[in-house]
């Protein structure tokens, strides 16, 4: 998650074409944009969205999006053309920021990081929160809400999706009045049991820096940022892309993650692209995209007919 910060952005980020980009409110064809948004205020730090949406009262399902880059690199920009993309098929699309972390980078392999999980999570989570919240000024319907997001933001999207209230991740971002639940992930190539990729990625140290240890340091933390902990029946349905020459986020990684959903019943879709590593590119980057849209119009949107 550090070599390709770039692929790992996500996956719209990277294989969608150019549409106009805007700042500030701004109007683009049948598109509303806001960026900048402030969706939650943590230690004076300051967590801003931006959202893009079909003009219309709707309710339309919602996507929010969490870039990557091994949660301590990347932006919410890297989405300013997405989400338009992604407002024009119907949806309310909100590109969130969360707090990174801060090291020194000579030190890597030795240094300690701030902040470090949860603090991540409790971001993401309250930026959903936000979005239920003010589901009536932005046309969202509070019961279709999608999330995506690759490589660290992939990791960050499962959390979201398969974690509730008692697994102790909701932070104090706000709305707590509100749910923090999805009704569909896309995870794009992120970790699902942060101790085994501790053990078998190229980049462990950015394993370590995020739990503030190794495995035998900080076991606790390991297996409450693994996404695989969380796994149960009731999870919303989730679609895994990953590519198998992945040496950052092994694909082992995604194949637990299938093993496990499917043993207790839940929902899990796995597609794994042969030759591509830690992003896709080509042919193979639009049939992720391809089958991201019919996935999350097959469960955000049931009225939509989906080739199958």
């Amino acid at each position: 998650m550090r070599r390709a910060i770039g692929l790992s952005i996500t996956l719209p980020a990277v294989a969608f074409t150019a549409i106009c980009l805007t700042n500030a409110a701004a109007r683009c064809a049948e598109v509303v944009v806001e960026e900048g948004i402030t969706y939650a205020t943590v230690r004076d730090t300051e967590l801003k969205l931006d959202l893009a949406r079909p003009q219309g009262e709707g309710p339309f399902p919602a996507i929010v999006f969490i870039h990557g880059g091994g949660w301590s690199k990347g932006n919410r920009q890297v989405y300013r053309g997405p989400i338009q993309i992604v407002a024009k098929r119907g949806y309310v699309a909100a590109a969130i920021s969360y707090r990174l972390m801060q090291y020194d980078e000579a030190k890597k392999e030795t240094t300690t990081a701030t902040p470090i999980f949860p603090a991540q999570i409790h971001d993401a989570k309250a930026a959903i929160r936000w979005v239920r919240a003010n589901a009536k000024k932005y046309h969202v319907d509070p019961g279709r809400i999608g999330v995506t997001g690759g490589s660290a933001g992939g990791h960050l999207s499962l959390l979201v999706g398969l974690t509730d209230p008692a697994s102790g991740l909701e932070g104090e971002g706000g709305n707590s009045e509100q749910s923090s639940r999805v009704q569909a992930v896309v995870n794009v190539y992120g970790p699902t049991d942060m101790a085994a990729c501790y053990e078998t990625s190229s980049v462990d140290w950015i394993f370590r820096l995020f739990m503030g240890g190794t495995p035998a340091e900080a076991g606790q933390r390991y297996k409450a940022a693994s996404p695989i902990t969380y796994v149960s029946k009731d999870d919303p349905p989730v679609l895994t892309l990953h590519g198998d020459q992945d040496t950052l986020v092994p694909v082992e990684q995604a194949k637990m993650l299938d093993e496990k959903m499917k043993a207790v019943g839940a929902s899990h879709t796995l597609m794994v692209f042969e030759g591509q590593g830690h992003g896709f590119g080509g042919e193979q980057g639009k049939k992720a995209v391809d089958a991201t849209w019919e996935f999350f119009d097959r469960h955000l949107k049931p009225e939509v007919k989906v080739k199958r």
